[in-house]
């Protein structure tokens, strides 16, 4: 079965073989495994050791951003938020719940993030402390041009926080020389192809000097994670093993971590640059077969970004979501059965482990799954 999904994606064997072990989290051994995953992921982002740290969490992308936000804005403090679809919104539902204010900055359906509108919006309110940014929209597929619009809060004098989830390792990001970035957040089961599980920041470590005591948790303190993994910890953890360099906080899953130091064997064989190829080669080969099927695509050829493409639902009474991600199922394929478009639509992820042949087959069987629900109006109604 091939994964056609934004995240988790497909996997190389190598890597889906590295969790065949157990691991002991502290043992010694595993210690060096955990440590050189984050020294290997630090100049992915531009990041450099005396300048910047890698800061883990177990879990989804989610619990990196919450994290971000509690860690660098302070309680009841303002951040702007570009609305750009379905990832904007739960980001923005995450800050106001632990008690941000969100200054929703509407942008127009299927368009990129203006750097004027942006502007604009931060010199009529100097109180906004920061931006928010999420670089790769997968519910629409479009994506944001980050570095310029980091830059642009910057000169302004503001912080910047970027979801990068299924970005990182794949679009351009250099935290290195945007120096009003407090936090790029990104995981491990997107564009660098391992398992799901693991959840990471980049930030500066004089901003994590400068925030302690914002968060509100200890589960999600970027600043305690530092903290601790540089050999601080809390008094009481200070005559704790576990609060020496390199050790996790609470018990990582180990089993990921080994698994993505395999990935990141693959990612540095590969190449940024390669692998963004690929992907970017992947949706033209997906794009170009769809609109060939008569299919309609949700967003014009110059919007589309190489992470996941949207396709219309073919506006015929037999269409049927379930059914349509079933028929492709028996094909080989598995796609998502949900779509975050405000009119139907199927999602088809062109990360992980695939490749643009992986694709061409991927149309055949989109097209004779079409044929077996009873699709034949297939021309749909764009989001």
């Amino acid at each position: 079965m091939k994964l056609l999904i934004p995240g988790p994606v497909m996997t190389h064997p190598s890597v889906r073989a590295a969790m065949a072990e157990d691991y002991a989290p502290w043992d010694n051994d595993f210690r060096a495994v955990y440590a050189d995953v984050f020294r290997r992921l630090l100049p992915l982002a531009g990041g450099t050791p005396d300048r910047h740290a890698v800061l883990p969490l177990p879990g989804c992308g989610h619990f990196a951003m919450e994290a971000a936000v509690r860690t660098f804005v302070p309680k009841g403090a303002k951040l702007l938020l570009p609305m750009t679809g379905a990832y904007a919104d739960r980001l923005a539902r995450l800050a106001e719940e632990s008690g941000r204010t969100v200054v929703k900055l509407t942008v127009p359906h299927n368009t990129r993030t203006s750097v004027e509108a942006v502007i604009e919006a931060l010199e009529a309110d100097p109180s906004i402390g920061h931006l928010a940014l999420v670089y790769s929209e997968t519910g629409s597929g479009l994506i944001h041009d980050v570095p310029t619009l980091a830059a642009a809060a910057g000169r302004l004098g503001r912080r910047v926080l970027v979801d990068a989830v299924s970005a990182f390792g794949a679009l351009p990001f250099d935290i290195g020389t945007l120096d009003a970035v407090d936090s790029v957040s990104f995981t491990s089961n997107k564009v660098l192809e391992a398992l799901p599980g693991m959840s990471f920041t980049v930030s500066p470590i004089a901003r994590l000097d400068a925030c302690h005591g914002n968060a509100g948790s200890w589960s999600f303190d970027l600043c305690d994670v530092y903290d601790h993994q540089s050999g601080g910890g809390t008094p009481g953890a200070r005559r704790n093993a576990r609060s020496t360099p390199g050790a996790a906080r609470f018990t990582p899953p180990a089993q990921v971590v080994a698994a993505l130091a395999v990935a990141l064997d693959r990612y540095d064989a590969e190449g940024q640059a390669a692998r963004l190829a690929r992907y970017t080669d992947n949706m033209r080969v997906l794009y170009e077969g769809v609109k060939a099927l008569g299919l309609t695509l949700c967003l014009p050829e110059h919007l589309q970004g190489p992470i996941i493409v949207n396709v219309a639902a073919p506006n015929d009474p037999a269409w049927d979501l379930q059914r349509f991600v079933d028929a492709l199922k028996t094909r080989g394929f598995l796609i998502s059965n949900f779509y975050n478009t405000p009119e139907p639509s199927f999602r088809i992820g062109c990360i992980g482990a695939i490749t643009p042949e992986d694709m061409a087959e991927a149309v055949i069987a989109i097209d004779a799954a079409l044929v077996e629900i009873g699709v034949t109006e297939r021309a749909g109604t764009p989001s």
